[in-house]
């Protein structure tokens, strides 16, 4: 079950219905003495004022009871029973000032991080995490008994306080999340993203399909009006019926100038995940054609006039505009053999792929973390940013194809696909081509009566 927020409930605080003889009478004199109304008074007790007498229904000792009563109540509320709330965290808010909005006593603010940390990194809380809280109240002590959170929506931690001792101690409890199956299909007549998004699929999946078919198509030359697609993808809900996450696409398909790209999702028999078509054959290629997503390309490999130096040279690359900070992929595995600043071409990174393979990236904004000179990298890993570093008019990748230390044009390279599948591998996956496409008519045939959840 995912962390609910829950509103505060009512406690039972100066619930004279549970203080019995005495301590009852002493609760309704020190109510006069703060002058507080007090529903159900006896008329003995109505008459006492503040700095008055009581009536002789009350004791002497009654009287010095209801005065240290009364002294309490101004100093700690005396409270009975619990509230549970559900608090999110506020920008530059810590959860040491949560627990304080909460009501949390001081001295159990560390206790609780400490338990917390064992499952969660409190330096990586982001403002809108939500915690679930339940504080108890017993007279005028108060306790968190119970802290809920989801770090991620696999996983709810819950941090309980033992009541004998008062220490805390934190158990994670795995999140069981309901796979269902959600298809889309249609014609481009703006763009993919536009006609995918209208027909119901949300951004993140559309990036990750446009990613997937990266290797083979370029999404600038090869799409033309009245194409089509197909697609099949997971999303995963909670208990209550909303949406967790999007997950994995299943399926898909490409229709371009007639000619049709199938893909399907496949797990071999050692864990290793990739896209196949119908026959087997892997998508995946030595590098992808566009090592960027969504962007426009704006210039191509060949002699052109240099906007910056004004005059006539060779354009050794391909230019791919888009927003400064959008992720720049590594186009293949590999190693980096430079990373720095690389004269007009600002911040720079290349990649050696293999004996004779290189690929190169320009103008960038920065680098991703951790990566240094000699890095190895994955193919589709993010290496960097775009930017406008060097000679350069506007945020843009400048992306070159390096083959034997020779630029040559990326968008006409043809480079070998991965895998064939074989034997029992073959045989497997063609068992799940079968169930996916029986997936697939039956997630189509929903979709019509029950549109896809809203994106992440």
């Amino acid at each position: 079950m995912p962390v609910m927020p829950m509103r505060r409930t009512a406690d039972t605080s100066l619930s004279a219905r549970f203080l019995p003889g005495v301590r009852r009478r002493c609760l309704w004199a020190a109510l006069a003495v703060m002058g507080l109304p007090a529903t159900g008074m006896p008329a003995s007790a109505q008459g006492v004022e503040a700095g008055g007498s009581f009536d002789e229904g009350l004791t002497a000792v009654d009287e010095i009871l209801a005065y240290g009563v009364a002294d309490s109540l101004m100093e700690r509320p005396y409270r009975l029973g619990e509230e549970h709330l559900t608090l999110a965290l506020e920008e530059g808010e810590n959860l040491s000032l949560l627990l304080e909005r909460g009501g949390v006593p001081r001295a159990q603010w560390y206790v609780v991080a400490e338990a917390l940390e064992e499952h969660v990194d409190l330096r990586r809380l982001r403002p809108g995490r939500e915690f679930t809280l339940t504080i108890s109240y017993e007279g005028t002590e108060t306790n968190l008994d119970t802290l809920e959170t989801m770090p991620d929506v696999d996983t709810i931690v819950i941090v309980d306080r033992n009541r004998d001792d008062g220490t805390y101690t934190a158990r994670a409890i795995p999140n069981e999340l309901e796979a269902r199956h959600f298809a889309a299909e249609g014609r481009i007549d703006t763009s993919l993203f536009a006609d995918a998004a209208e027909a119901g699929v949300p951004d993140a999946v559309i990036m990750r399909l446009i990613r997937t078919y990266s290797f083979n198509v370029d999404f600038q030359r090869d799409i033309q009006p009245d194409d089509g697609f197909a697609i099949l993808f997971e999303q995963e809900y909670f208990a209550d019926g909303t949406l967790a996450r999007n997950g994995n696409i299943l399926y898909a398909r490409l229709e371009l100038s007639g000619r049709d790209m199938e893909l399907f999702r496949y797990e071999d028999s050692e864990g290793v995940v990739d896209y196949y078509n119908r026959d087997g054959e892997s998508l995946r290629r030595t590098l992808m054609r566009t090592p960027i997503d969504g962007a426009r390309l704006t210039s191509g490999f060949g002699l052109r006039h240099h906007p910056i130096l004004g005059y006539s040279r060779m354009h050794r690359g391909v230019d791919f505009a888009a927003p400064t900070g959008t992720p720049i992929y590594a186009a293949g595995n590999g190693t980096i053999d430079f990373l720095g600043t690389n004269s007009g071409y600002g911040r720079y990174i290349r990649i050696r792929h293999n004996g004779e393979l290189s690929t190169a990236y320009a103008h960038m904004s920065g680098y991703a973390q951790g990566l240094t000179r000699g890095s190895r990298v994955d193919q589709g890993q993010t290496i960097g940013y775009v930017g406008t570093s060097g000679l350069s008019t506007g945020p843009h990748l400048h992306y070159e194809v390096l083959v034997d230390g020779a630029q040559v044009n990326p968008l006409d390279l043809d480079l070998p696909t991965g895998r064939t599948l074989e034997g029992s591998e073959l045989a497997s996956f063609q068992t799940l081509v079968d169930e996916v496409d029986r997936q697939y008519s039956a997630a189509l045939n929903a979709s019509a009566i029950q549109p896809a959840a809203a994106d992440e």
